[in-house]
This record gives C-alpha cells, sequence and structure tokens, in this order.
C-alpha cells in the first residue's frame, strides 16, 4: 500500500455522489487484474493483490468491477486484498453479460439470469448488499436498440429486496438510459467514450444537469489503442503519455464524469492518477477538443 495514504478529496477531480455515496471522480478499474482476455487468474497473484491495496492507499473511494472478469476471479480478488471493506470504500459492478469457453461476452440478461449474477457478486465480494449495480446492454460491438423493461425492473425489484442500493446502465443507447430512468432512478451511465469517440456528448451534457455520473470506459481506445497526431503532438509538448493527456481532457469534459482507468501494475496505477491531474490550457484542450469532431 502506498506509504503517503492521500484523502479522497485530495486527488484531482475531487468527488462526485452516486445517490448518497461520495466517490473519488478518479477510481480505478479492476478488469485487467484477470488473467489473459480477462480469463482465469493473474499470472502475478499477490501483484495483482497490492494493486487493490494500492488504490485504497492512494485515497480511491470508487473500484468498477464484474463478477464476470475472470469469472469470479478480480471479486475474489478485491474481496481477498480490501475485504473488510473501508466504509469509504464503494464497489461498482454490472449485470447482463457471462462468459463463454471461446472467451465471449454473450448477454445474459433473463431475470434468472440478472437474480444469478447478483448472487454471485454478493457472495464473491463478501457482501449482502451492492453499492452500485450496472445493467449491461448490448453486445461486444457496442450498445444495441431495443427494450431494457424486462431486465431493468428485474434489478429495481432486487433493489427492492436490499440486495441492490443503487442502479445504472452500461453500454446503452440514449434512448435506453431514457427508459431506464422512467422506470427507476439511475445514478450513473457506462459506456465507450474518449477523445476519438465523441457519440456521447449531447447525453453527458443532460446527464450533468441531472446530477447523473457519466463513466468512460476504454479511455484511450480499448485494446486498439487511438491513433492520433494531435494527442501525440500535445502529450509530446507536456512530456506527458498519451494516456495521462486522454485522463486529464475526460475530467475537464465535464465535472459529472468519473474515470475508471484500468491497470495490473501498481506502477502504471501510480501513473494513471498522477496523468490525471496533468494541467492543459485552453490551447490544449482546443486542439484535443478537434480529433473527435
Amino acid at each position: 500500500m502506498s506509504e503517503t495514504v492521500n484523502t479522497p478529496s485530495s486527488l484531482t477531480g475531487g468527488t462526485w455522489t452516486l445517490g448518497d455515496l461520495t466517490v473519488t471522480r478518479v477510481g480505478y478499474g479492476a478488469m485487467q487484474l484477470a488473467g489473459p482476455g480477462v480469463m482465469g487468474p493473474p499470472a502475478d497473484h499477490d501483484g495483482a493483490l497490492a494493486v487493490l491495496r494500492e488504490a485504497v492507499g492512494l485515497g480511491i473511494t470508487h473500484i468498477d468491477t464484474a463478477d464476470a472478469y475472470g469469472p469470479h476471479i478480480t471479486n475474489r480478488l478485491i474481496r481477498e486484498a480490501l475485504h473488510p471493506y473501508p466504509a469509504s470504500l464503494h464497489l461498482v459492478t454490472k449485470v447482463g453479460a457471462t462468459r463463454d469457453e471461446q472467451g465471449g461476452w454473450p448477454p445474459a440478461r433473463k431475470p434468472d439470469d440478472l437474480r444469478r449474477a447478483v448472487d454471485h457478486n454478493l457472495e464473491n465480494l463478501g457482501l449482502e448488499t451492492l453499492d452500485v449495480v450496472n445493467l449491461r446492454l448490448g453486445d461486444a460491438q457496442g450498445p444495441q436498440p431495443g427494450s431494457v423493461a424486462e431486465a431493468f425492473e428485474t434489478l429495481v425489484e432486487l433493489q427492492r429486496q436490499g440486495l441492490i442500493r443503487h442502479l445504472g446502465v452500461s453500454n446503452a443507447t440514449a434512448e435506453q438510459v431514457a427508459e431506464a430512468r422512467a422506470i427507476a432512478p439511475i445514478v450513473c451511465v457506462q459506456n465507450m467514450y474518449n477523445l476519438a469517440h465523441r457519440q456521447d456528448d449531447e447525453l453527458i451534457d443532460e446527464l450533468a444537469e441531472q446530477g447523473i455520473a457519466y463513466v468512460p470506459f476504454f479511455p484511450l481506445g480499448g485494446f486498439t489503442p487511438l491513433q492520433s497526431s494531435a494527442l501525440t503532438a500535445v502529450a509530446s509538448r507536456l512530456d506527458a503519455t498519451p494516456m495521462s493527456v486522454a485522463l486529464a481532457w475526460l475530467l475537464r469534459r465535464s465535472p459529472n464524469i468519473l474515470l475508471i482507468p484500468g491497470t495490473s501494475s501498481v506502477a502504471h496505477l501510480r501513473e494513471n492518477v498522477a496523468g490525471a491531474g496533468l494541467p492543459l490550457s485552453d490551447e490544449d484542450l482546443a486542439e484535443l477538443d478537434k480529433i473527435g469532431r
């Protein structure tokens, strides 16, 4: 764990409120703690535990996970590393997809699938109530149109039973966000978004007005990193990495954006936290804003 424990308020970006839960805007995404392809155990078990403990030591109070990671592996690592959890730490998980033997992510959004997934998350994290559960929609290619009613109403019922505190949606279209909100309150939307993929610009601004968090995944393009001469130029000028610039830009983009960059390295985790605080000038921002336009 970090020798110098930061407080949540000292982290770049400050905090945001998910319902009644206060989290740091700079969080940590645990997906990369599982093995290759997000399948099986990590090659370095102790190293994975060290990353989680370092995240808390740095003052991060928002960890994103899913029981499908591994499957089951990431949640069990979180429990081993951090349970009993600090009162300030909040775990955000997701349901709605499982894993197949080929490493795919087939949808699992029938009521029985969702109940089973919530039970697995509770068991593997060692919790009686999940802080936030996102309903994962669409598929590996991105959001897909269609009603969310049956699946989301199942989660609402589990919320009424006390198994879930707050709800959100992931990999969703703007129409699906609106449909979910008409059924029950949500505290966050988790979609792919970065400098080059800005299809949710209007949605982000709308959610900000409503006090709902937007949590972008793949801040640098995902498994195929985005290539941009403008991003490279700004990073070189600032003597920074492209990831640092991308994270800093996201924090500046809107106050409701929460970051969950993932890594399996303590050193990289520290770089991400520091990089999010990279100062960007108006000139830098104007140059970066052109990338996704």
